[in-house]
């Protein structure tokens, strides 16, 4: 059995662009759940297993799944460290708009109150 490759980092767009494929998301999902080969996914897939390799190479360069020899069979998982290390960028970026959209209620609820005071005889 030889290893698996290394993953490649790949920028977050590329991650992103990936994953907006219903198809690879799917194999995505199939993958974290366990290796398969492409004619196992073709079987679990409404589409060839051309058709998925052709989806998985584009997961590969996106660093989401590695393959791995395994005898004949090609065997490919996906990465959870990239999956992880995607998902705290978005979580990031979440939590950014949060406190900003905290911020601004804040000052909407400071105006209203100071607005209020000023007509109030």
């Amino acid at each position: 059995m030889s290893a698996a490759a290394e993953p490649r980092s790949a920028p977050p767009t590329l991650q992103l662009a990936a994953l907006a494929d219903d198809t690879r998301w799917r194999i995505l999902e199939l993958l974290g759940v366990g290796a398969r080969s492409a004619s196992e996914l073709a079987r679990e897939l409404p589409v060839s297993r051309q058709a998925i390799a052709k989806h998985i190479a584009v997961l590969e360069a996106a660093g989401l799944v590695s393959s791995e020899r395994q005898g004949r069979a090609l065997r490919h998982r996906a990465i959870g460290a990239s999956l992880s290390d995607l998902a705290g960028r978005l979580d990031a970026i979440g939590r950014q708009w949060d406190a900003r959209l905290e911020r601004l209620a804040e000052r909407a609820e400071a105006t209203a109150s100071a607005g209020e005071g000023a007509t109030r005889p």
